[in-house]
C-alpha cells in the first residue's frame, strides 16, 4: 500500500494537475470533431440495409477469439504463448481501440472495400527489416489500400501522433492483407450486392420524385391548342392555377366553369421493390444467412450452419493472414500459430446446458472447474474439480502408477480412505 508521501508524488486528477499553470499550454496536437481513425462506409452502403447486414456479421467476427498459441506435433492446441502479440490479439489492438473493436473495424472495412491491410505500426523486425520479431507487435491499426506495387503498398491509415490518416508506403511482409472470402457476391462490379445497391438507389430515386409535393393533375381548357398563341394562354392558365394553390392558406383555387381537371390519383407502377426483395433473397442466400438470424428467431441448426458457412471463412481467413505475416518460419517451425476459438456455449439454451455439462465431464473432456467458468460460476477450492474424471465411476479402487528408487514403473491399487476404514471396522467385528 503506498505512502502518504508517494500519494503525494504520484497522484494525479483529471481536472486538477501538479501545475494548473501550465496545463493551457500543454500541445495535444491536431484535434478533430469527429474520431478519425473510425471506420466510416460509403454512402451506398451506409443507408442501405447492406450497412445492416456488415454491422451484425462483424459483430459475430468479433466475437471469437485469436489467440497466439503454441501446437502439438499433429498441429493441435497445446497452451497460450502469452505475450506482446497476445495482448494485442485479445486485450488491446491500439491506444484507441480494444482488440474486440478492432475485429469489427477490420471486418467493416474489408466489406467496404473488398481489401483490407493491418499494419503493425509499432513493431520490432528482423535485422533487414522484412519481417516481424518474434510476437514483438506493440500496436496494429487497419488501413485501406490506395496503391498496389510488386513488393509493397500504399496504405491510408491512422497516424496517432499527428492524429491525422496519412498515406505510407508499407512492405508487404510485415503487412496483413486479408481479401474478402466474398468479394465476387460483395465487391465484383456486377456482383448480387452491387446490383442490389444499384436498385435500391433507383428505388429511393424514384421514391423521393413520388413524395416532391406535386399534385398529378391535368387542366383540360375548352379551347384546341394548336396555335403559339393558345400555347402561350394555356402556360398562363396552368400558372395562376399554381399561384392560387401555393398562396393559399388550404391549398384551394377555383377555376373556370368550362374547365375539366383531372387528377392522377396513382403513379406509374414499377417492379423496383420486386427486384430488390429478389436480390436481397439472393444475397442472403449466397452469403449462407437467414433472416431469422437477424431477428433473432433462427434455431441452433441455423446459427451453425450460419456460423460454417459466413463466420468461419472470415475468421480462419484473419488466423491465416496473421501467421503468414507476423510469425517468422523459425516460429512456426518451433510450433507457434495463430488459431481462432468460438465458445460452444453461446448457442446452448439453459434446459441443455446440464445435459452438455455432464456429458463434457463425463467422457473427460472438460474438468469441473472448466464447465463453471463457462457458465459463469467461479472455481471451486476442491483438487478433484480440476481433474479430468469421469466422477459416475466407483473411484474406491484406483490404479496409480508409481516409479521406485530404480526408475522402474509400477501401478498399484489405491483404495479409498472411507472404504477401506469400513472393511477393517468389519473385520474387527467379525474377529
Amino acid at each position: 500500500m503506498p505512502t502518504i508521501g508517494e500519494r503525494f508524488r504520484r497522484s494525479w486528477n483529471a481536472f486538477i494537475g501538479r501545475d494548473p499553470t501550465k496545463m493551457s499550454e500543454i500541445e495535444y496536437g491536431w484535434g478533430s470533431g469527429y474520431r478519425p481513425d473510425k471506420v466510416r462506409l460509403s454512402r451506398t452502403n451506409a443507408q442501405s440495409i447492406v450497412g445492416f447486414i456488415y454491422n451484425r456479421i462483424a459483430i459475430d467476427v468479433a466475437s471469437i477469439d485469436i489467440r497466439h498459441v503454441r501446437i502439438n506435433e499433429v498441429e493441435k492446441f497445446k497452451d497460450v504463448i502469452r505475450g506482446p502479440f497476445d495482448d494485442r490479439l485479445t486485450l488491446e489492438a491500439n491506444i484507441d481501440q480494444s482488440a474486440r473493436s478492432f475485429k469489427q473495424d477490420l471486418v467493416m472495412s474489408m466489406f467496404d472495400e473488398g481489401v483490407v491491410a493491418v499494419v503493425p505500426v509499432d513493431c520490432m523486425t528482423n535485422e533487414d527489416r522484412t519481417r516481424v520479431a518474434q510476437g514483438q507487435i506493440f500496436e496494429l491499426r487497419t488501413g485501406k489500400i490506395v496503391s498496389w506495387y510488386p513488393d509493397a503498398v500504399k496504405v491510408n491509415i491512422y497516424n496517432q501522433r499527428t492524429g491525422r490518416r496519412e498515406d505510407i508506403v508499407v512492405p508487404k511482409t510485415l503487412t496483413a492483407i486479408i481479401e474478402n472470402p466474398f468479394y465476387s457476391i460483395m465487391n465484383e462490379p456486377n456482383s448480387t450486392l452491387q446490383r442490389l445497391l444499384r436498385t435500391i438507389n433507383d428505388l429511393n430515386s424514384y421514391n423521393d420524385n413520388a413524395a416532391a409535393g406535386k399534385l398529378d393533375l391535368i387542366i383540360q381548357l375548352p379551347y384546341v391548342i394548336k396555335s403559339e398563341l393558345r400555347r402561350k394562354e394555356a402556360m398562363k392558365r396552368r400558372q395562376e392555377i399554381e399561384d392560387q394553390l401555393t398562396g393559399s392558406k388550404y391549398g384551394v383555387a377555383y377555376t373556370d366553369g368550362t374547365e375539366r381537371v383531372i387528377q392522377l390519383n396513382r403513379s406509374l407502377e414499377n417492379n423496383l421493390w420486386t427486384q430488390v426483395k429478389d436480390l436481397t433473397d439472393q444475397l442472403y442466400s449466397q452469403l449462407g444467412i437467414t433472416a431469422s438470424i437477424f431477428d433473432g428467431t433462427a434455431d441452433e441448426a441455423t446459427m451453425i450452419n450460419y456460423h460454417n458457412k459466413s463466420v468461419e471463412p472470415i475468421i480462419g481467413e484473419i488466423a491465416l493472414e496473421y501467421k503468414r505475416k507476423f510469425l517468422t518460419q523459425t516460429a512456426i517451425t518451433q510450433g507457434q500459430s495463430v488459431m481462432y476459438f468460438r465458445n460452444p456455449f453461446k448457442l446452448v439454451p439453459v434446459s441443455q446446458l446440464a445435459d452438455i455439462a455432464d456429458k463434457f465431464t463425463r467422457n473427460e473432456i472438460m474438468s469441473s472447474n472448466e464447465v463453471r467458468s463457462e457458465i459463469g460460476y467461479r472455481p471451486v477450492d476442491n483438487v478433484r474439480a480440476d481433474e479430468l474424471r469421469n466422477k459416475n465411476i466407483n473411484t474406491s479402487n484406483l490404479e496409480m502408477e508409481t516409479t521406485d528408487v530404480f526408475g522402474n514403473t509400477r501401478t498399484e491399487e489405491v483404495k479409498d480412505e472411507k472404504q477401506s476404514e469400513t472393511t477393517e471396522a468389519i473385520n474387527d467385528l467379525g474377529g
